[in-house]
């Protein structure tokens, strides 16, 4: 048994020095040391041994333990040192090489449009509401005056969820939320998506953008609105610009009127941008309907107000030259990067 310890020893010494790698370093534990090693094995004979044989194998036994532990012990060190360099030579850093430049973003032309109304109304001492892109029929319709036969609330324009919730048509009805919560003098601007059953096309699209206005107060009149807009037209479009109403019909406003803006491109001479007529409409708007103040609780004996809304793509197609709807979402970085 004396002679079987130390071939165990001289072969653990060979096969050791042969090991290249972490993992067969662990087989050979296993080998020699483990529950069924060649170690252990011996020692399990043990039985076999006189008295006087069973201290010394024994001793012998624990020494070569001692030693092998003592090899693998050595070994791991060295190749935990020896994978840690190689690691380090392999990911190692050039910093004299060129370095890699991050292309940089730029806004999204219709959030450079949004964010510029917002700019405009926030500086004139509007507030920015938001409100859910589901609403109820309520909402959407019911508390802005529109009633049940309109074609607004007829399936080929509205997406409906179920009888009861639509794909907001407008972001109108947020001035009804605030208008319920929230007592005059109000001054709000509502930006968001909106949706509507149209063919895409090249100026129409199923979702697309609105910023709408509200201004609830006592004495407020037709003349504040035709202010406002004058002042947003030229400072959005430039200071030459120059607005002109038509009459028109909201069921939501009473008088109602749309807005238009002398061509950005001619300047009012007319070309092919405004069709030969010298003005583009950007938006409607009109003094909101006492029915409408009514139905958020508010007296229209005592307050008025007038509301506004445009849509964010026709803006920003006027004013960038686009020709058609579709590049805004088409998410083409070439198209993108003019911006």
């Amino acid at each position: 048994m004396e002679s079987k310890l130390n071939e165990i020893k001289e072969k653990a010494i060979e096969e050791i020095s042969k090991l290249d790698d972490i993992s067969s370093l662990e087989d050979f534990r296993v080998r020699y040391l483990g529950k069924k090693g060649e170690l252990t094995l011996i020692l399990r004979e043990m039985g076999k041994l006189t008295k006087e044989e069973r201290p010394i194998i024994g001793n012998l036994a624990n020494q070569v333990r001692s030693f092998i532990e003592g090899l693998i012990k050595e070994k791991g060190n060295y190749l935990n040192e020896k994978e840690l360099k190689e690691r380090l030579e392999e990911e190692a850093i050039d910093v004299t090489m060129p370095s890699k430049r991050n292309k940089r973003g730029n806004k999204h032309p219709l959030t450079k449009t949004i964010d510029e109304i917002k700019e405009i109304f926030i500086g004139m001492g509007y507030e920015v509401a938001q409100g859910p892109e589901i609403e109820t029929n309520y909402y959407n319709f019911d508390a802005l005056n529109i009633p049940r036969n309109h074609p607004a609330r007829d399936t080929q324009d509205t997406f409906y969820i179920n009888d009861d919730f639509v794909l907001r048509t407008a972001t109108s009805p947020v001035q009804i939320r605030i208008m319920e919560n929230k007592k005059p003098p109000i001054k709000i601007i509502s930006p968001g998506k909106v949706y509507r059953a149209d063919e895409v096309d090249a100026t129409h699209s199923p979702i697309f953008h609105q910023v709408e206005g509200l201004v609830v107060d006592k004495n407020v009149t037709m003349g504040d609105l035709i202010g406002t807009i004058e002042v947003f037209a030229k400072k959005l479009f430039g200071e030459n610009t120059k607005i002109r109403l038509r009459p028109h019909y909201f069921p939501f406003t009473e008088p109602s009127a749309e807005f238009d803006v002398s061509c950005w491109n001619c300047g009012g001479t007319g070309c092919k941008t405004c069709k030969d007529e010298g003005f583009i409409e950007i938006l409607g708007a009109g003094m909101v309907h006492p029915n409408v103040l009514k139905i958020c609780g508010i007296d229209p004996n005592e307050y008025s107000g007038f509301a506004f809304g445009l849509g964010v793509e026709r803006t920003t197609m006027g004013r960038y030259n686009i020709d058609d709807i579709r590049l805004f979402y088409e998410n083409d970085i070439r198209f993108l990067e003019q911006f």
